[in-house]
C-alpha cells in the first residue's frame, strides 16, 4: 500500500508494515517507572502481547530496544504515547521572547537533552528549572509568568483533536494534575534526541522504504475507536480488554503479566495501530503543513 501525506509529509510513501508496537510512556523520575509499557503484535488477528523485562522497562532500555530494531531494519511501526514537540505555530516559537528558543523539533530535543544531561534515567528535571524555560510552564507550586492561563498553549493537532472530539488533549506546558502529559513528553524528547534519527519519526522524517518508523499517538484515540467513551477510556479488567480488542478486529488476549491501565492502553493501541496503518487518509491530515512537520509534528490517527 502506498499513500501520500499532505503538506509537510507530501511525497512520503507509506507502506505495509509487518509488525506493530505501542509504548505507553512515563515522565516519572525513577529508573523503572510503572507507567512504561510496551505491547507488540504482528500483522493478522492475533492479540498484541505485553513485552516486559524482569524489573520492568526503563527509558534507557526502551532506547536500546528502538536502536536494536533500527539496526536490524525491522519492518516495524512503533507508536509512542507522548508529544514530540511543544506548541510553536500559535506564537511562532516554542519560547517567545527568548533568543535561544529552538527553530524546530530536533533543536528542541537537543536543548531538552543538553539542559537535562546530569539528570539520571533520562529525566528532564533540570530542563524545567532553567530560568528562561520555567517561565513558560505551570509547575506544582510555580506558575511561570509566560504561562498563558487556562489549559495552556496547544499544538495545532491538539486543538484539532479536541474540536473533533477524538481526545481531550492537554497542553505540555501544564505540568499539574493527573491529566498532565508534559513530563513524559520531555523525557521522550531526550530519548528521541539520543536515538539520533536511527529510526525515522513521521512526519518529521519521510517514511522510509524499509525498516522501522515511529509515530506519535494518543491512546485515548485508540480507545475511542475501540468503543470506549471519554471518561471511560481506561480499562481495568480482562473482559473490558477483550471487548476493546474485538471491536478492533483482534482475537482475545493471552493472559498479561499485569492488568493496569498502562499495560492495557498499550495492548489496545497496538491492535488499533495495526488496523489504522492501512487507512491512507490518516497519513494525509489536511492541516499538516511543511512548517508543522518541522516544528510540531502530528498525532497519527487525528484527521
Amino acid at each position: 500500500m502506498v499513500g501520500r501525506a499532505a503538506g509537510g509529509a507530501a511525497g512520503r510513501q507509506v507502506r505495509r508494515f509487518r509488525q506493530f508496537a505501542c509504548v505507553d510512556w512515563s515522565g516519572a523520575k525513577e529508573e523503572r517507572p510503572k507507567g512504561l509499557a510496551l505491547a507488540y503484535c504482528s500483522a493478522g488477528e492475533e492479540a498484541p502481547v505485553l513485552l516486559q523485562p524482569d524489573g520492568g522497562w526503563s527509558r534507557d532500555a526502551l532506547l536500546a530496544w528502538l536502536r536494536a530494531h533500527a539496526e536490524a531494519g525491522t519492518e516495524l511501526l512503533v507508536a509512542l504515547d507522548l508529544s514530540p514537540a511543544l506548541p510553536f505555530a500559535d506564537r511562532g516559537a516554542y519560547f517567545p521572547g527568548w533568543a535561544e528558543s529552538p527553530p524546530d523539533a530536533r533543536g528542541l530535543w537537543a536543548l531538552v537533552d543538553a539542559l537535562s544531561g546530569d539528570d539520571p534515567h533520562l529525566a528532564a528535571t533540570s530542563f524545567l528549572r532553567h530560568r528562561q524555560v520555567s517561565r513558560h510552564f505551570r509547575q506544582r507550586g510555580v506558575l511561570g509568568d509566560c504561562f498563558e492561563g487556562g489549559i495552556g498553549r496547544l499544538r495545532v493537532v491538539e486543538r484539532r483533536c479536541r474540536e473533533a472530539g477524538q481526545s481531550p488533549a492537554t497542553s505540555c506546558f501544564n505540568l499539574v494534575g493527573a491529566a498532565q502529559v508534559g513530563k513524559s513528553s520531555l523525557t521522550g524528547m531526550r530519548v528521541l534526541h539520543r536515538l539520533g534519527g536511527a529510526a525515522p519519526f513521521w512526519p518529521f522524517d519521510p517514511a522510509p522504504a524499509e525498516g522501522p518508523l515511529l509515530v506519535e499517538i494518543y491512546t485515548s484515540v485508540a480507545a475511542k475507536e475501540a468503543g470506549r467513551a471519554w471518561g471511560r477510556a481506561k480499562m481495568r479488567d480482562a473482559g473490558a480488554l477483550d471487548d476493546a480488542l474485538r471491536a478492533l478486529g483482534s482475537k482475545p488476549h493471552r493472559p498479561l503479566p499485569r492488568y493496569d491501565d498502562h499495560a492495557m492502553d498499550a495492548v489496545v493501541t497496538a491492535a488499533w495501530l495495526r488496523r489504522a496503518a492501512e487507512d491512507t487518509s490518516l497519513w494525509s491530515p489536511e492541516l499538516l503543513t511543511p512548517a508543522l512537520a518541522r516544528t510540531e509534528g502530528w498525532t497519527f490517527g487525528v484527521r
